[in-house]
């Protein structure tokens, strides 16, 4: 019967992300064909898709982690503000370098994970909750840190925010002459983080121990997984990769200030739930997560491609795309309990 419940779970799970890659597909084919003479077609606005994003993939990857315990982080778009404008302020106030930079913004996030993991993990309050003050908490100290913006114009910073990595193909412009596509490091880093946690789900006890977790915790419990730890290392890890996202971001904006990244906690759930992460736990993937955010990515470019539309209009299409996959979600748990329930019979 165990062995039933994982099949169907798994056939839902691949239902889903099909859709997924499906409906990338499909709207990006259409955008090529609409806008081809605005560009859409080529290679680079493909890339742009992964280079405007980069921050938004890790963050995505970490709220999968989280989703699949059936836990929520609300506080990532506070943790990104902080991040960036903790990084501006010490290289443009105190005159530290970009490492010393990273290394902070890898420490915040791994700060509120370690608190937020163990007030859900050994103390049991509801995630939402949590986080909730966690979102506070990240923007209330964005603005102690300070309420101006504050432009980054640190050398080495720049150097890693400005490095092209050329690719051996690219496209003809209107006056004839040949540019190279090319992706930034941070796009690099956002893949190496989805082929990793990837690993790491598929492949390793931890990742095994979280779909269990998800799927049913107190099973998971007779099975001897310790559900407190592991939970409290997965808030860690996802603070970790909120840390690293918030500077990937960073990267990319140059700057710091208090209404940076507000809504990026609802894009990030989006992409996920999109991605066939269900809300419910035990199911999902970064893989998935990753095309949700290039679905959103993809919203945003045919939007601000057409011109006339307000940018408001990515979030309205972002919300109907989040209620009909939260509908197929439900449509297919209902249909696994169904089959669930005349396995019993039989």
């Amino acid at each position: 019967m165990e062995k039933n419940k994982t099949k169907i779970k798994r056939s839902g799970n691949a239902f889903l992300l099909m859709i997924t890659i499906a409906l990338f597909l499909v709207m990006y084919i259409v955008g090529m064909v609409v806008f081809q003479d605005k560009g859409f077609a080529k290679p680079q606005m493909f890339l742009n898709l992964f280079i405007s994003n980069a921050g938004l993939i890790v963050i995505g990857c970490g709220m999968t982690l989280v989703m699949i315990i059936r836990g929520i982080d609300i506080s990532v778009g506070s943790v990104t503000a902080l991040v960036c404008m903790s990084s501006a302020y010490v290289m443009e106030n105190k005159g530290i370098n970009a490492y010393s930079a990273l290394v902070i913004s890898l420490l915040i996030g791994i700060l509120f994970g370690i608190v937020q993991g163990y007030l859900i993990a050994y103390l049991k309050i509801q995630p939402f909750i949590v986080t909730l003050a966690g979102m506070f908490f990240g923007r209330g100290m964005t603005a102690v840190i300070s309420t101006e913006m504050i432009s980054i114009k640190n050398n080495l910073f720049l150097k890693w925010a400005n490095y092209k990595i050329y690719l051996p193909f690219g496209s003809v412009n209107k006056k004839g002459v040949y540019q190279p596509a090319y992706i930034y490091p941070t796009v690099i880093a956002a893949l190496l983080i989805v082929v990793f946690i990837t690993v790491l789900l598929k492949y390793t006890k931890f990742g095994r121990k979280l779909y269990a977790i998800g799927g049913n915790e107190q099973s998971a419990l007779m099975m001897g997984i310790n559900v407190r730890k592991t939970k409290l290392m997965a808030y860690i890890l996802e603070g970790l990769l909120a840390g690293l996202g918030g500077f990937l971001f960073c990267l990319n904006s140059s700057a710091g200030f208090v209404e940076q990244a507000k809504g990026m906690e609802m894009d990030a759930i989006s992409a996920a739930v999109i991605g066939g992460t269900l809300l419910s736990g035990g199911v999902g993937t970064v893989i998935g997560t990753l095309f949700g955010v290039l679905i959103k990515g993809t919203i945003t470019s045919l939007i601000t491609t057409q011109g006339t539309l307000s940018s408001w209009w990515v979030r309205i299409v972002l919300s109907a795309l989040l209620c009909f996959f939260i509908v197929l979600q439900s449509l297919i748990g209902a249909s696994k309990k169904k089959k669930n329930a005349l396995s019993l019979i039989r």
